[in-house]
């Protein structure tokens, strides 16, 4: 038997809202709808889904997904032991079990034919097929599926299809603005307001490059890197430098205009 609790989140991950998507996830929830979650990298995917999880006091089972996945890592496998073999479920058809939220972060970056294993959940039927097994599971009613995927990364080999983006309700989220984000940031590492604030005005910059040198901003998770450095007494450029250039740019000259923006605003 499963134990549920090592699936629940016992304290609250910190989430500000920047819309109606706590009431808009909520009444998806009850409805049990399938939900995708479109946005950046780094932008608030995956607290926002913990923090729904914790907010509805439901087990949450995330999946980060990579191009290696097959439909045995979702679903479940036979393994051999000292008595024989012996399936083990695998983390979807756990969450499909005992009626936790199944979170596939970067689904994207599966194979498509591992995805269509999640089909069968996302409609009237409810149900995951096991193969192997040869048993149709019922999803529990408390089940839901999310998804999470980022659609700058779209290209022909890595995109959803229709088939599947249909199936879903979705949310599109992005950056949060300057004042929301500063106040995450206060509220994330303890830094004062001054600070908060120069640091999203450094991933303003960046965020005006994207397309023009740039495939993805500074994330509010690379602002919340600078400010736990800084914390520790690391100098406030040379932390922006470590935690918000070089990870989002080989590229000489866009790195020294951040590197410009970052000296000017740190004067």
């Amino acid at each position: 038997m499963t134990d549920i609790s090592q699936y629940l989140i016992k304290e609250e991950p910190f989430y500000q809202a920047q819309n109606d998507e706590i009431e808009l996830y909520s009444a998806a929830y009850q409805a049990r709808l399938p939900v995708m979650v479109k946005g950046p990298t780094g932008c608030g995917k995956s607290r926002f889904i913990e923090h729904m999880a914790w907010k509805l006091n439901k087990p949450l089972i995330t999946v980060a997904c990579n191009e290696d996945m097959t439909a045995s890592d979702l679903v479940g496998r036979y393994l051999l032991d000292a008595n024989g073999t012996r399936w083990l479920d695998g983390p979807l058809t756990i969450a499909a079990r005992i009626g936790a939220i199944c979170y596939l972060d970067e689904i994207v970056e599966a194979r498509q034919d591992t995805t269509v294993v999640i089909h069968p959940l996302t409609d009237h039927r409810r149900v995951l097929p096991l193969d192997k097994k040869g048993e149709l599971l019922k999803a529990h009613p408390d089940f839901q599926l999310v998804i999470s995927y980022n659609p700058g990364y779209q290209s022909l080999m890595k995109d959803l299809k229709q088939s599947t983006k249909q199936r879903f309700t979705a949310f599109e989220f992005d950056y949060p603005n300057a004042e929301t984000e500063s106040t995450i940031l206060q509220k994330e590492t303890g830094i004062n307001a001054e600070l908060a604030e120069k640091l999203v005005k450094v991933a303003g910059t960046a965020r005006n490059l994207k397309g023009h040198g740039l495939d993805e901003g500074i994330s509010t998770r690379l602002l919340t890197y600078a400010a736990s450095l800084m914390d520790q007494g690391i100098e406030a450029k040379a932390a922006c430098k470590m935690a918000l250039v070089r990870p989002i740019t080989d590229d000489a000259d866009i790195r020294d205009t951040l590197d410009h923006a970052i000296n000017t605003i740190f004067a």
